[in-house]
């Protein structure tokens, strides 16, 4: 006789939640002596939650978590407050974050693209914007730039880079290219990342990067080569290229679902909130995947065979 399978989990999340916090190998309470009404599990999977939900503080605890199912999920004793859910903000740095982001990576990693997105640091109407502009000339709203490095097949990002104001992609790639750990791997950008070093560097950290050469000057000869031994590589680029097109589409998803607009304040609460709405996105995409890995199809396969009889 078989026995039934019984999952210990409530939901997808919090299989994925406890899984992510047995890899952290975080201990469960950072003091040996003192307060310990929560453990490190609780505060990353309510700061998880609460990126995932999008409302204010006050409104996620009053409305959301004070109603779930996930206080007892969580076995939780009771519930935070406003003020103590804003100091585990400041807890985790982002060493830290990045840490944890690193832990939610596929498996195996092909085929990578890099590209570049802005997003608006101060939540300000632009409806609004645009009818007290003829009254009287507003301050510009604060902008922040985000570089994501994404797996083409899972569309998981590996690696971000996040700046407050404008800095150019190749020197944000670079940053990204440095820390890179994964080995034998292709990357795909734009125009925009067409640079001799960054060709150097990445070929150095296990990349094979391949971007399309900027047009040359007009008063330049059209039959001049590019500078650079490997921008000279780039002048025809593979086939499979037009896979970069997938970093647009998560660019587009983090704006649709996730970050509207930031709403720290400081640079370094900009920069967290960034990156655990990465882990947010991240675990989403495990999510998906994983739903994706168990489908069963089905064929029917109808053969038809004439044969002879005999009398």
């Amino acid at each position: 006789m078989q026995k039934e399978v019984i999952n210990q989990y409530n939901n997808k999340l919090e299989e994925q939640l406890v899984k992510l916090f047995h890899k952290s190998n975080l201990p469960l309470h950072f003091n040996k002596t003192g307060n310990k009404e929560f453990t490190n599990y609780q505060r990353i999977s309510i700061i998880i939650l609460y990126y995932r939900n999008g409302k204010s503080i006050r409104d996620f605890i009053e409305d959301n978590l004070k109603e779930s199912k996930w206080i007892s999920c969580l076995g939780l004793k009771k519930i935070p407050k406003k003020s103590t859910l804003h100091d585990w903000l400041k807890m985790f740095n982002m060493k830290k974050i990045r840490k944890i982001c690193k832990l939610i990576l596929p498996n195996k990693v092909e085929l990578t693209s890099i590209d570049g997105t802005g997003f608006d640091a101060w939540q300000r109407s632009r409806h609004y914007e645009k009818r007290a502009e003829e009254i009287k000339r507003l301050p510009l709203m604060p902008y922040a730039k985000a570089n994501l490095f994404v797996d083409v097949k899972t569309q998981i990002i590996l690696d971000f880079d996040f700046v407050m104001g404008h800095t150019h992609d190749v020197k944000m790639a670079e940053k990204i290219f440095n820390r890179n750990k994964i080995k034998d791997i292709i990357g795909l950008g734009d125009k925009g990342f067409d640079s001799e070093n960054l060709h150097e560097i990445a070929r150095t950290n296990g990349i094979t990067f391949y971007a399309p050469v900027r047009e040359m000057d007009k008063r330049a000869y059209k039959d001049q080569r590019p500078k650079g031994f490997y921008r000279r590589q780039c002048i025809n680029l593979p086939e499979f290229y037009g896979m970069r097109w997938i970093n647009e589409t998560v660019n587009s998803v983090i704006k649709r679902t996730q970050i509207h607009s930031l709403r720290s304040k400081n640079y370094f609460m900009r920069e967290r909130e960034f990156g655990w709405n990465v882990i947010v996105y991240n675990i989403k995409r495990k999510i998906k995947l994983s739903k994706n890995k168990y489908k069963a199809f089905f064929y029917l396969v109808i053969i038809i065979c004439p044969f002879r009889t005999e009398h």
